[in-house]
């Protein structure tokens, strides 16, 4: 079984920036691409960006957060990041990474953003 532990969510004011980790418990040598979701209350989970590892590490964003959103990942670690800046209210949500590969679909545990206003 593999773990993703995700880190960096918090409280910011509109405008501000957060960094979230998430790291593997293990690295999958089959893993292909990792990604964010997000959730916000009452509404359904959504993609937010995500890495493929080779091919030049592709990499895609949800139209809401393109040139705000910044996603990089290290291959060797299973380890990925999302820098998030000029934050909005409407990114409020419960934050998950995510690693897929051959051997299965992993999610982790999430980690709340809360932006005010």
């Amino acid at each position: 079984q593999v773990q993703l532990v995700e880190s960096g969510g918090g409280q910011v004011q509109a405008g501000g920036s957060l960094r979230l980790s998430c790291a593997a418990s293990r690295r999958i040598s089959s893993t292909y691409r990792m990604a964010w979701f997000r959730q916000a209350p009452g509404k359904e989970r959504e993609f937010v960006s995500s890495i493929m590892w080779g091919g030049g590490g592709s990499t895609a964003y949800a139209d809401s957060v393109k040139g705000r959103f910044t996603i990089s990942g290290d291959n060797g670690k299973n380890m990925v990041t999302l820098q998030m800046n000029n934050l909005k209210p409407e990114d409020t949500a419960v934050y998950y990474c995510t690693m897929h590969s051959r051997e299965g679909d992993y999610w982790g545990q999430g980690t709340q953003v809360t932006v005010s206003s």
